[in-house]
């Protein structure tokens, strides 16, 4: 599977509206279930604020790219302000990935 495979132009938010780290992931994950790639948005939450409080996925350069690997994701998926992320570098991030991954999918994320 390749980058272009994953990321689809009706997941894409280019008007994002959040304003904080929470906001985003509220946004991106709503549209991940509106979408049917989740089938359920508030275990893809949970696991992917789990996943956050291991270490942040606010990379830095303005890039984020939060995730979950969980049962609930129905096909894997990629989906992209400045907002306080935690970010590596400590800077605002600007764009976001999402990435859905289905449990097991070690390699594919």
């Amino acid at each position: 599977m390749e980058i272009k495979d994953l990321l689809k132009k009706d997941l894409m938010i280019m008007d994002l509206k959040a304003k904080t780290k929470m906001e985003a992931s509220d946004e991106m994950i709503a549209r991940l279930k509106e979408k049917k790639i989740v089938s359920d948005a508030d275990v893809f939450k949970d696991l992917s604020i789990k996943r956050e409080e291991k270490s942040s996925t606010g990379l830095g350069e303005g890039i984020a790219m939060t995730h979950a690997k969980t049962s609930v994701v129905n096909s894997p998926s990629v989906s992209n302000k400045g907002v306080d992320y935690d970010a590596l570098d400590g800077e605002p991030v600007h764009i976001f990935f999402m990435i859905a991954a289905s449990e097991g999918a070690h390699d594919l994320h």
